[in-house]
Parts: structure tokens; sequence; C-alpha cells
């Protein structure tokens, strides 16, 4: 324990904000991600405005003290994880909706506000804030823009880059600077909004956070479609977009964890199927008419049986099942691994091959289920990581995993981050070249590698 950090800290913002106790280090010291190396922070600190996160970080960095800013830690990536002592910056107490502007359809929170009470707040505006993680009750917007979050809406309506239009920060050396704004147009030099968001806690803290809103869909049509071969349900996929319908959701489940799902919720999936496809339309009621019979046709042609939810009890059955996806997957096995590889809508087919070869070839339980419509899939290995040679096979099957998600045109990472647990593949994907600019990004702005530090950056040797 630094004492001496400590007392400051506690000087700056009060006790109350200052937590140190075992069993609080111990609770700080991982996120949602497994198999990840991890230590006892010093300590963890709950700031309550900015002028707090200003004083804390001008402590750390008298300190060299490192900081690494976590939400609710629903991250899979290993992105909140202290390696290094330090401090964890938990911002949840910075909960505050500080404005919802209708006439401007923008929205002003601080970080620690959960995503699904910014969209209970502007419902009653008849607006949406559209990025939708799985996580969508209990992850903050401060963590979904520093993860550049994507979500089951991410098809039609896109990801959280698209949505952030201006920050407040607090810069490495502890300067407040704010970027962007609520106006739809700003070329005001270069695009620090976009530089940020993504950035994973490693470039600055976010204080303040400025998104676009959207109007609610009027009508919208929510089907079921379920399928004998992973190549049918593939085809499908990228036949409804070839067919100019861009749903709102496009989400497909392999049969293994159709099974798993339909045991954990009782919701009444096809568990004979070998995959199913979530579909959902929406917008004015003649348009989602159409569309519905597009996908339809599209159903049929690839060899499908297709329902349609009658009602909106069924449609929040279907939708709470494939939200259930994760956690009914975790109960099969103590350890979790999963990734989130994408490729090109028309590689889906391809992809979801090579995630069967890959569970054969390593003798492992694979679950598959994701984003389809986007190309991201999230296959989840169920393993015991006190299983040391399963856990080399499962080591394996990952790196083959990315490796052929970037041989189909695709990337690392659809929406988890790069955190710790990718850093080791970055060079597939960026070369050197591409990690030197990273860097010279990096150490510009945070020269002490003290934000969140092991993370995204390797530092220079």
């Amino acid at each position: 324990m630094n004492k001496k950090l400590i007392d400051e800290l506690i000087a700056a913002i009060g006790s109350e904000n200052v937590l140190y106790d075992d069993a609080d280090l111990v609770s700080y010291s991982f996120d949602a991600t497994p198999d990840m190396p991890s230590q006892r922070p010093d300590a963890i600190v709950t700031p309550m405005t900015t002028e707090h996160v200003i004083k804390i970080m001008k402590i750390a960095d008298q300190y060299d003290a490192p900081i690494y800013t976590r939400g609710a830690g629903t991250n899979l990536s290993g992105g909140t994880i202290p390696i290094n002592k330090g401090i964890v910056l938990l911002m949840v107490k910075m909960d505050k909706i500080l404005e919802v502007d209708a006439e401007n359809l923008t929205a002003t929170v601080e970080p620690g506000v959960i995503i699904q009470d910014l969209n209970d707040a502007v419902m009653v505006h008849g607006l949406i804030y559209p990025p939708d993680p799985g996580t969508v009750k209990t992850a903050t917007m401060g963590g979904s823009v520093a993860e550049n979050s994507g979500g089951l809406r991410g098809l039609k309506y896109g990801v959280t880059k698209h949505y952030v239009m201006g920050m407040e920060l607090v810069m490495a050396n502890g300067d407040l600077v704010k970027f962007g704004g609520k106006t739809v147009k700003n070329v005001t030099a270069y695009d620090f909004v976009k530089l940020f968001t993504g950035s994973e806690g490693t470039l600055g803290i976010i204080t303040k956070i400025i998104v676009k809103l959207i109007p609610a869909p009027e009508h919208r049509k929510t089907m079921l479609a379920s399928f004998q071969t992973l190549d049918d349900a593939g085809n499908t996929v990228s036949n409804i977009v070839a067919g100019k319908v861009i749903p709102a959701t496009l989400e497909i489940l392999d049969n293994t964890t159709i099974k798993v799902v339909e045991n954990y919720t009782k919701a009444g999936l096809p568990v004979d199927a070998e995959a199913i496809l979530l579909i959902e339309v929406d917008g004015i009621a003649e348009v989602v008419e159409k569309e519905a019979k597009i996908v339809e046709e599209v159903v049929k042609k690839n060899n499908g049986k297709l329902q349609i939810a009658q009602t909106d009890e069924e449609r929040d059955k279907l939708w709470a099942a494939r939200r259930a996806a994760l956690p009914a997957l975790a109960q099969v096995s103590p350890t979790t691994v999963l990734e989130d590889a994408t490729v090109p809508r028309s590689e889906i087919t391809a992809m979801l091959r090579e995630l069967k070869r890959i569970a054969e070839q390593y003798n492992l339980h694979i679950g598959t289920f994701g984003h389809a419509g986007d190309g991201n899939l999230h296959p989840t290995i169920l393993t015991d990581e006190r299983n040391k040679e399963e856990m080399e096979r499962v080591h394996k099957a990952v790196d083959e995993i990315f490796a052929a998600a970037l041989k189909l045109g695709g990337t690392l990472t659809g929406e988890h981050g790069i955190g710790m647990a990718k850093m080791r593949y970055l060079g597939w994907e960026l070369g050197e070249e591409g990690l030197a600019v990273m860097r010279k990004v990096k150490e510009a702005l945070d020269p002490k590698y003290l934000l969140n530090p092991g993370k995204m950056v390797q530092r220079s040797e």
C-alpha cells in the first residue's frame, strides 16, 4: 500500500471516495474477461465531479501512479484490469443526465450514466439512443464510448462512434479539454471526438459526453427464422442485405447456443435447428410490411422456416432470449472465452464454416452467436482455465479464429476492443508501421504511460 498516495487522495476528494480495504482491492482487480493477469491496485477512487478527476490525475502524475478508468467492468478484453498497482478510477458516481435537448436531438451525460437509463429518459420525448450492447442495463456511457461499443442495432443504426458529438476530457497532465458540441456540422481542427471514442482510457479520461438522439421508429416487426444448415442461415443474412433491406437487428444463434438459451429461458426456441436468425425491421408501417415480405421470401428461398411475433410479449421474449446467450453459455462451464472477430457480411457463411472447423480441429465446445447482419460473430469457447492442456488448445483456436477473420477481409474486434486480450494480434492487422503510429499518438498525449498502461498500445522499447 502506498500510504502517502492514499493520504493525498483522501485530502483531495474525501475519505468517502477512496477505498483501499483488501476486499475492495480484490473486487476491482478483474473485469468480465477470463484468464487475464492482474495486480491489486493501491486504491479505488470514486470521483463525484470533473474537479475531482483533475485533482486525482494531478496526484497520479506526481506519484507516477497508473490510472485505470472503470465503468461497470462489463468489458470483455481486459480493458479495466490493473496490471501495475496504481489507481482504479471508478466513474459510477458521476451518473447525472445533465440535459436532454429534444429540439437539437442531443443529450449531455456524465460517464457513469447507465445506457438503459438514458434511453428511459429520452423515451418520453419520442427519442432513442441507438447503441445497444448486450449489457445495456448495466453498461455505462463512459465505458461504452471508451470501448466504442456496438450491439444489437448496429446493422441499421451504427455503433457508438456514430452518435458521440462532443466530449470533455481530463488529460494525463490534469488539463481539462473540450471537443465537439451540439452542431450537426463541425470540421474544426482534427476530429478529436473520434480519436478518443474507442481509445479505451489510454489517451484521456472522459468526464462529459454529448450524444446524438434519433426519433423512435413508429412500427416494427420481429421474426424468427430457423435453418437446418449454417450455410442456409449465413446465405440468408447476405441475401437480405443484398435485397436492399437493412433490418434494425439481424442476429444469429447456432445450435449449441440455441439449446443452452432455451434451457435457460424457456422461450420456445427450435432446439432441433442448426441455426436461427432473429430479425427485426422497423420504420413507418408501409416500409415495415414491405421489408418483412422481402425477408420472408429470402428465408423461404434459403430453406428456412419463419415465425412472426404477434404481440409485444412474444417479441420481448425473443429478444430476452437473445440477450441471454452469454449468461446461458457461461453456465455450461467454469470459463467462458468470448471473442468478437468480424468479417464483411458477404463472408458470414465462410466464417461460420471456419468456426465449425476450428471447434472440431481442437476438440472444443464452441457456441456461436452474434450480430450476423454486420458480420460481427461471437464464438464462445466453453472451457475450464484450470485445465492447462485444454487451455493450450483454446489459445491455438483463438489464434486461428483471428487469422481466419483477417484472411476473409475482417478485423480483430467489432465491438469488444483490444485491451490486453488482443494486443499481441494487433500487428497482424496494422503492421509494424501502424503500431508505430499508435505509439506516437499515445506518447504525445500520455508520455509517462499513466493512462491504462498495458492496454492497446505497447510501450516503446
